[in-house]
């Protein structure tokens, strides 16, 4: 039996993922079963299994590859310059969120996350992650501007990550559920009222 290579396993799992994605996006987290995300992959049943043990790990191998991807994205506008300002963080995942097909379910989930603890835990896991690469881009940002960051870095992100964290989920509830939302305006709004 020919050995299967890592690449090999990668790619069969980012095929799962993209899979889910689209399950997840069409459906809704709590509407998706495995057997949809089988049905969407073309893959057998031991494949899918073969590589996660349901739909809550096939749903942190999604947050994961899209909170990865605004990582990369923050990291690349930054380039070898100046640390972005708090205003450019948020505004670089916004934007990077707003293109993902996913990004329309999680006002759901975050509803569903008030009301069922596996959710609760899973939706808990990615919001600390996203926190902490928030938090780690202010406390850049105020240790290059003392002047425009109040005391000591660290204390001041840890007081302004929650207040800049609530922002994108008020970008994606109002986006979801408004016919009328300008998302540009909201955007141009973020500049104004947080430190650029």
């Amino acid at each position: 039996m020919p050995k299967v290579t890592e690449a090999y396993r990668a790619a069969r799992r980012d095929e799962i993922v993209d899979a889910a994605l689209r399950c997840f996006a069409a459906r809704g987290y709590s509407r998706t079963a495995m057997s949809d995300v089988i049905a969407e992959s073309g893959l057998s049943a031991g494949a899918i299994y073969g590589h996660f043990a349901g739909k809550k790990e096939l749903f942190i191998a999604t947050a994961t590859r899209i909170l990865d991807a605004r990582v990369l994205e923050l990291d690349a506008r930054r380039g070898d310059g100046d640390p972005l300002s708090p205003a450019e963080v948020l505004v670089t995942l916004i934007e990077g969120m707003r293109r993902e097909r996913f990004v329309g379910m999680l006002p759901q989930l975050w509803g569903e996350a008030a009301i069922d603890p596996e959710i609760r835990s899973i939706v808990s896991r990615v919001l600390h992650r996203l926190y902490e690469t928030i938090s780690d881009r202010l406390v850049e940002w105020a240790s290059a501007e003392p002047a425009r960051a109040d005391g000591d870095p660290e204390a001041w992100a840890a007081r302004v990550t929650p207040v800049v964290l609530a922002v994108a989920p008020g970008f994606m509830i109002q986006r979801t559920v408004l016919d009328d939302f300008d998302e540009e305006a909201y955007l141009a709004a973020v500049r104004e009222v947080l430190p650029h």
